[in-house]
């Protein structure tokens, strides 16, 4: 069959593109006779690949010199555990905001490691909706570090400015919303990403840190876990996930090829507004995101009778949409949109939509 359209908030949807280039290379990489899969980590073929990743992620996000980008396992939720164990030192404190389902899970393992204290909490009658304002929070001037999830991709609700929080370094779990627009890396202390929305497949995890910040673990802190080895050790203190580093490597190829991302980040506007405008002009759907903290990745919307449901997603299903029923906490629909997914996906999707309700009317 042909390519679906798929929707899932992660594993997500790779750019074909970088399907079929792995594709023709699987079997014998660039002439080395062997797969990706099968190379030494240490060898020559393995390190120019790692090599040519990290410089191209540089240069797409703009990383200064004094960053070092760690290329690691265990996805985001290892590093719930990490931040907190390599940063805590530092005063023992952090402070955390709450606005969705990853940031609930990032405090609740943070707090097995030192006093942490939630200064912002958005959850009301147990759904997130809303982010606060710029200045509708304060920090604490003796946190190690403040911890924020820029998008919360369960419900969608995704913070439209990077908060100011003065000299405390802030951290960023921007696992949904990585390379889909330009950031300025020096306003983060620490950003880290698991791969399987923007970045590539399952078991990588991205992790920049500015190497100031590095050095100090708690005690007890796991040799893997501790930054300061990960970066000495080129991210190989142990063999890494390498071929999940290479598809990486390719996806910041094609980023590339796509006018980086400042093409990209016209490219994911363009989708989330077309997607939040048919649901807008629509009575049958719903977002119930407050408008001006809308996800640009990760799109929730109900049907005016949920009973409809089932129908719905078998429908789109058999139109070649896949993977569109919302996370079991929230219900509803979901689309994520991130940059793998085609405007030509979006547009399927929005004429769906429409005549899923016209033929309801």
């Amino acid at each position: 069959m042909s390519r679906i359209y798929n929707f899932s908030a992660g594993p997500a949807a790779l750019p074909e593109e970088v399907l079929q280039q792995a594709q023709a290379e699987l079997t014998d990489w660039q002439g080395s006779g062997m797969s990706v899969m099968e190379m030494s980590h240490r060898g020559k073929e393995f390190l120019s690949i790692a090599e040519a990743a990290e410089a191209d992620v540089r240069e797409l996000m703009g990383v200064p010199n004094d960053y070092k980008v760690l290329f690691l396992q265990g996805g985001a939720s290892s590093q719930f555990a990490a931040v907190p164990m390599n940063l805590l030192s530092r005063s023992g404190k952090a402070d955390y905001f709450r606005t969705g389902s990853w940031s609930k899970k990032a405090i609740a393992e943070a707090k097995r490691y030192g006093d942490i204290s939630v200064t912002v909490d958005r959850e009301v009658e147990g759904r997130f909706c809303s982010v606060p304002g710029p200045n509708d929070f304060d920090v604490s001037t003796d946190a190690a570090y403040v911890h924020y999830t820029p998008n919360e991709t369960i419900e969608g609700v995704e913070f439209p400015y990077v908060p100011a929080i003065g000299a405390v370094p802030l951290v960023a779990d921007m696992s949904s919303t990585i390379l889909s627009r330009p950031i300025d890396v020096t306003r983060f202390g620490l950003i880290y990403a698991g791969a399987q929305k923007n970045i590539g497949p399952a078991g990588l995890t991205l992790v920049i840190v500015r190497a100031d910040l590095m050095g100090n673990p708690l005690d007890g802190t796991p040799t893997m876990f501790d930054y300061a080895a990960q970066a000495a050790a080129g991210s190989m203190y142990n063999t890494p996930p390498t071929y999940a580093w290479y598809l990486a490597g390719l996806v910041f190829q094609w980023l590339r090829r796509k006018g980086g991302l400042e093409g990209m980040a016209e490219i994911n506007r363009r989708k989330a507004e077309a997607l939040y405008a048919a649901i807008d002009d629509s009575s049958f759907y719903a977002n119930p995101v407050d408008i001006d903290c809308r996800s640009w990745m990760n799109v929730p919307f109900t049907l005016a009778d949920s009973a409809l449901d089932g129908e719905f997603l078998k429908q789109a299903g058999d139109a070649g949409l896949k993977t569109l029923k919302g996370h079991r906490s929230v219900g509803g629909m979901r689309a994520s949109i991130y940059n793998a997914m085609p405007e030509e996906g979006v547009t399927t999707l929005i004429d769906f939509m429409r005549e899923f309700e016209r033929a309801r009317a």
